[in-house]
């Protein structure tokens, strides 16, 4: 890697997308925001103008209409970038669709579901979710319910799915769903994955959640009953789903973690900005030494996390990345981006508790940081065992 001395593991192309991302927030994002935080979903323009920008599913092929890069750092700019501007929730969309669901689509399809399915998620023509959590189930695989019944034989064959989902990121706007459904009652041999189009008969949209942040993130329950699911969008073999799942969650949680420490780092800019301009008893409020001191205690934690996302960053890239790495960055950075998010809010007085300031969007938006994806909880436990505890 030929990067710069102060971030190694990106080169001259990565920070030329930084640019375009940077561009992209500006023009295509920052101006639609309030309206998509009011509809409670973004416009569905947001993706297909992703997807002109070449924004969209990197490692798709040419011929698929994608430019055939398999480097996730592009991944990771992005996520750095609308993590650091402060629109979460319009980047949260984005990065489903490029490192949760895409890496499903690109590495688990066939021929034909390819030319189905990538060229319409690579031009954001498609928006894709993934249906794991359950009402009754969380970050416990084993737990999932919700049942595919093979009717027939051979790829002629239909699977008839029942059961529901909630906490669904992009549900309401998904033109088809990755869903996690149980065809045995083996622990780990029983779940498969099957690509649920949304126009099939059966399928029904719920609420679009209410949340306590990520306003502009559509987040759903989703219902099936009787779907009727051709074998051939099945994706792997049948029981096979458990194993898919496990490999793909250590990118995902790296993902947060570079979107958490770029948060980070916006959030300490803007306040830095706010606490050299903002006045109290005659002075700017960051020069109380409690201001200086906090500013700088947040600075260095962040800075030391940064360093530890950027080794994670390059050693994904080289297809090196521990499930154990990705628990022990995800956990941290998402607990310091609550932390961050709380303290720099602070410095902010009554204002920071207004909706109108963007620390409180920040603050609001943070607290999922540590749930979704697998909770801190999960990430300690992932490493405990790994230390034969």
């Amino acid at each position: 890697m030929t990067g710069s001395p102060t971030r190694p593991v990106y080169d001259a192309d990565h920070e030329l997308f930084r640019e375009t991302v940077r561009s992209f927030i500006k023009t295509g994002v920052a101006p639609h925001h309030d309206d998509w935080e009011a509809a409670k979903r973004p416009d569905r323009s947001l993706f297909t103008k992703a997807g002109e920008s070449g924004m969209l599913l990197f490692p798709t092929p040419e011929r698929f209409g994608g430019p055939g890069i398999d480097d996730w750092r592009f991944n990771a700019v992005m996520n750095e970038e609308f993590g650091r501007s402060g629109y979460a929730s319009a980047g949260l969309g984005l990065a489903l669709q490029n490192d949760v669901v895409g890496p499903y689509l690109l590495d688990l399809t066939t021929e034909d579901q390819k030319k189905r399915w990538l060229p319409g998620l690579t031009s954001g023509e498609l928006i894709g979710a993934i249906a794991m959590t359950e009402p009754g189930t969380g970050s416990d695989l084993s737990g999932i319910a919700t049942r595919a019944v093979r009717d027939g034989e051979g790829e002629d064959a239909d699977y008839v799915v029942n059961g529901s989902k909630t906490f669904i990121s992009n549900g309401q706007n998904a033109d088809l769903v990755v869903v996690a459904t149980r065809t045995s009652e083996d622990r780990h041999r029983g779940l498969t994955l099957l690509v649920v189009e949304t126009d099939s008969p059966g399928f029904e949209r719920g609420r679009n959640l209410d949340k306590l942040g990520l306003h502009g993130q559509d987040t759903s329950e989703l219902h099936f009953t009787d779907v009727r699911v051709p074998a051939a969008h099945r994706l792997g073999a049948e029981g096979e789903g458990f194993f898919q799942l496990m490999r793909n969650l250590p990118q995902e949680r790296l993902s947060l973690a570079t979107t958490a420490v770029a948060a980070c780092e916006g959030i300490l800019a803007r306040t830095l900005e706010y606490v050299t301009e903002r006045k109290a008893f005659g002075k700017p409020i960051g020069t109380f030494q409690n201001s200086r001191f906090l500013l700088a205690e947040l600075h260095t934690e962040v800075d030391i996390a940064r360093v530890y996302v950027d080794h994670c960053v390059g050693l994904h890239a080289h297809g090196e990345l521990t499930a154990v790495q990705a628990a022990k960055a995800k956990w941290w950075t998402t607990e310091l981006q609550v932390r961050v998010a709380d303290r720099c809010l602070q410095l902010h007085g009554g204002y920071g508790y207004m909706r109108e300031y963007p620390i409180a969007r920040s603050f609001a938006d943070a607290r999922i940081q540590t749930i979704y994806g697998g909770t801190t909880e999960i990430m300690k436990e992932i490493i405990g065992r790994d230390l034969g505890l």
